[in-house]
């Protein structure tokens, strides 16, 4: 029996490129790399990077031509579209929530730290005389943003499919005019000889401008050809400087943190008695108590208090004088003495109490109290799982009226958010429902409360916005020169947080799984950076040999001087909590390791809540500067 399907399927064909010996490779770099990410030095891991360079010693080692290129090129942009898309699909919910409160002041500061990485990219550049898309390669891996090198590298291709036949009739006119020359060279030789009486055309002459033309010809062909070799080596190069940079990237930004720790003399303690001076529950909304005393609403219902201060607040609970606990509504009426429990957001605070009355200081447990109750009230989270349901809005549910029950807060993507009658309920959302058992138990009838039906997948959303990213990813928005698309990095990110948020509207089940969320996401990562890494490993040797080693130091001045600039701003000036600028510095290099060190150093989620704040509009700005960055190159 012949084995040579096998040596075919692993070694691949003699210079024969094969479908099936590029999906082992690319399988077997995966698995490999995945094994190494297990590797952990001080807690401090590369995680999925090491499939990047397992991709890179693959390529520098594989038989040169028995790659399918076709394949590696459509694996790896496939990969990084489902890597994106799932990213925004997740973040969705609740990008747009992360923009109230304190959120402008993080993005601004995460913006800030984009644009000075941009400026010292660029700077690099100029000083050093290093290609600019090399350099942009060495800024994503500094910045620790694999989708900015996507889109670096997508933004160059698209320059030279549109550089290609510029090139190429570049040279067939060349050839043309040599041609040309050929044809007339011994017209041209008789008429430089004319008036010279009795001169007669030489052979010779005529013989070297033809061999002169023919030359010239042929030397088109080479410099054509060498232009070509060198933008696949500039392109190549991309890659390569991510792949150099990436390793210190991320130790960068670790050491950042724990140096300004020390610069700006932190005390955790202090941190924690800043932190305990809050609220328990970081997240929106807040609760309050405050003694209604407004004489001008006597006797008048929440509904027309809602109208009136144009603030979005929920009354759960009120206490009459005489003791009574009562469920509240948008039906219920205000009485002078009356103890109402508040629900709103920290900054509407202010307002919405001093309207009612004035604060007052109320327990938990006074509020929960069921001896002074004539129906003892439950709370409870009930998870929405009928598609009927999706897209819906409070009012038109009239769960208040029909039930007897109220909601006092929505769960998505994990923010809590305030309700309101013209709020849309999503498949997925967790509500916290106030009211009498049995009123509870038909609410949970009517939302759904199932698990098993959120572990149907649904697709439909899923191809469709993926099919809207792509167009919006290729649809030019600038021509300066050459076409700013948001490409298949930005386009799919956009989509998918707008899918995420509105999709409900038009009763589109975007829910899915944080499991399966997850999978595709990593899925669609290891495709892309064991492509990328195939790619370039047969002239990474080279490069680092060739001058790459000085990479090393370029990006670790592209990820420290940002951060220690920004860190101490947001410090000095806004006098942010540490434990929250550790999240911004995490979340504007896009840098789960970073934001893991910083969730165990300090022991809470302060961190992550303010990396979630920063991340969706980070991804976005690290894909449009990496691509604007290439547009200066081109």
């Amino acid at each position: 029996m012949s084995f040579e399907w096998l040596k075919n399927v692993v070694l691949g064909g003699s210079g024969t490129p094969s479908i099936a010996h590029t999906v082992f490779v690319l399988a077997l770099v995966i698995a490999s790399g995945i094994a190494l990410s297990r590797i952990k030095i001080k807690g401090i891991s590369l995680g999925m990077t090491w499939i990047l360079f397992t991709g890179i010693a693959a390529g520098h080692f594989l038989e040169p031509g028995t790659i399918h290129e076709d394949t590696l090129h459509f694996i790896k942009e496939f990969g990084l579209i489902l890597f994106v898309f799932f990213i925004g699909l997740q973040v969705g919910p609740g990008f747009f929530s992360s923009l109230k409160s304190g959120g402008i002041k993080l993005i601004s500061l995460a913006a800030g730290v984009i644009l000075l990485g941009a400026l010292t990219t660029y700077a690099i550049h100029l000083i050093t005389g290093e290609p600019l898309p090399t350099m942009v390669g060495i800024m994503s891996g500094a910045v620790t943003n694999t989708p900015g090198l996507g889109a670096a590298q997508q933004a160059f291709a698209d320059s030279m499919q549109a550089v290609a036949p510029i090139v190429a009739d570049a040279s067939q006119s060349v050839a043309e005019v040599a041609t040309t020359t050929v044809d007339s060279a011994p017209a041209i030789v008789a008429d430089s000889l004319n008036g010279v009486a009795g001169a007669i055309p030489s052979p010779d002459a005529v013989n070297a401008a033809s061999s002169l033309t023919s030359d010239v010809a042929a030397t088109s062909e080479v410099v054509s050809s060498a232009a070509l070799e060198a933008q696949k080596q500039l392109q190549d190069s991309i890659s390569l400087g991510y792949a150099v940079a990436y390793p210190l990237g991320v130790v960068g930004i670790i050491l950042t943190m724990i140096i300004m720790r020390y610069v700006l003399r932190v005390d955790f303690k202090k941190e924690d008695e800043g932190l305990a001076a809050m609220s328990n529950e970081t997240a929106l909304p807040h609760r309050y108590s405050v003694e209604f005393t407004n004489k001008m609403l006597e006797g008048r219902d929440i509904a027309l208090a809602h109208t009136l201060i144009n603030r979005q607040f929920v009354v759960s609970r009120i206490m009459h004088s005489s003791g009574e606990i009562v469920m509240a509504d948008g039906r219920s009426t205000l009485t002078v003495g009356d103890r109402l429990r508040v629900i709103c957001s920290e900054e509407d605070s202010v307002a919405i109490l001093a309207f009612f009355g004035r604060p007052i200081e109320m327990s938990a447990d006074e509020w929960g109290a069921t001896a002074m109750q004539s129906t003892p009230l439950v709370s409870r989270r009930i998870l929405i799982t009928r598609e009927e349901i999706n897209g819906k809005k409070f009012s038109d549910l009239r769960l208040r009226t029909r039930y007897g029950i109220n909601i006092t807060r929505v769960h998505r993507a994990g923010v809590d958010l305030i309700p309101y009658q013209g709020m849309e309920l999503q498949v997925g959302d967790k509500v916290m429902v106030v009211g009498p058992e049995a009123a509870v138990a038909q609410a949970e009838k009517v939302l759904g409360n199932s698990l098993k039906k959120l572990d149907h997948p649904n697709l439909l959303p899923i191809f469709l916005g993926i099919a809207l990213g792509v167009l919006l990813g290729s649809l030019p928005l600038m021509n300066v020169p050459q076409p700013v698309k948001l490409g298949l990095a930005g386009g799919p990110l956009i989509i998918a947080i707008l899918l995420g948020r509105f999709g409900p509207h038009f009763h589109l089940v975007t829910y899915t799984t944080m499991s399966a969320n997850l999978m595709l996401r990593e899925v669609g990562l290891a495709m892309f950076l064991a492509a990328v890494g195939i790619g370039a490993g047969d002239g990474f040797l080279d490069a680092i040999i060739d001058g790459g080693y000085k990479w090393v130091g370029y990006g670790v001045i592209i990820t420290v001087l940002p951060l220690v600039i920004i860190a101490l701003i947001a410090r000095l000036k806004f006098k942010l909590n540490y434990y929250t600028m550790m999240g911004l510095m995490a979340g504007s290099m896009t840098d789960p390791p970073a934001l893991g060190f910083a969730n165990q150093s300090t022991g809470n989620d302060m961190p992550a809540v303010s990396y979630a704040t920063v991340y969706p509009v980070v991804m976005f700005l690290r894909v449009l500067t990496a691509q604007l960055l290439m547009l200066m190159a081109l």
